[in-house]
Formats: C-alpha cells, structure tokens, sequence
C-alpha cells in the first residue's frame, strides 16, 4: 500500500503564498498522474492540477497562472506552490497519485484563505 503525506497547509491572507508538498512512500515516477485536488465546505472534491509521467501539466480553469505543480522523482515528492491566493480557494487539499488499478490519495491538508 503506497502511503502519500501531505504537509504545508495552514491560513494565509489573500494574495498570499503557500507550497504543499506530497511525500510518496513509493516511487512516483511509477504513477501515470500524480496531482492535486481539493474539497471545500457543501461542495464536491474537485481536480486542481496534475503532471503525467511524461511532464505534461494540466491546471484547473479556476487556478490557471497561480499554481504551480511540480515533481521531483529523486525526493518521490509533489509540490504545489500556490501563489495570488483568494478566499475561494479555501478548502482541505488532497495528493492523488494514480496507475491502472491503482488509485492512492493522502490525508489532505486545510489551505485557509482569509482577512
């Protein structure tokens, strides 16, 4: 069972930064994807943004130009460097690595934008 770690959340202002970083407890370069989503109060989890095997990068409409996702194979970790923040991004953010058959998502951390 592959055990993916999430730490960096925390409150912050708006147009403020914060990074999430996701430790894999396996090698990440095995997943096809590995990415970010996040769930807010009443509403349901939603995709962030993710990078396949290959490097390619896709970003939510929502984000698009504040976020950055970035993997770094040596560490086995996923970064999520989140820039510009506003209230609406709000919610408890998710790592998701997956792989055919295999779907593996960590604990989730409480990002907090607020005045």
């Amino acid at each position: 069972q592959v055990q993916l770690v999430e730490s960096g959340g925390g409150l912050v202002q708006p147009g403020g930064s914060l990074r999430l970083s996701c430790a894999a407890s396996a090698s990440i370069s095995s997943f096809w994807t590995v990415g970010w989503y996040r769930q807010a109060p009443g509403k349901q989890r939603e995709v962030v943004a993710s990078v396949m095997s290959g490097g390619r990068k896709t970003y939510s409409d929502s984000v698009k130009g504040r976020f950055t996702i970035y993997r770094d194979n040596a560490r086995d970790t996923v970064y999520h460097q989140m820039d510009s923040l506003k209230p609406e991004d709000t919610a408890v953010y998710y790592c998701n690595a997956f792989r055919p058959t295999e779907d593996f998502w960590g604990q989730g951390t409480q990002v907090t934008v607020s005045s």
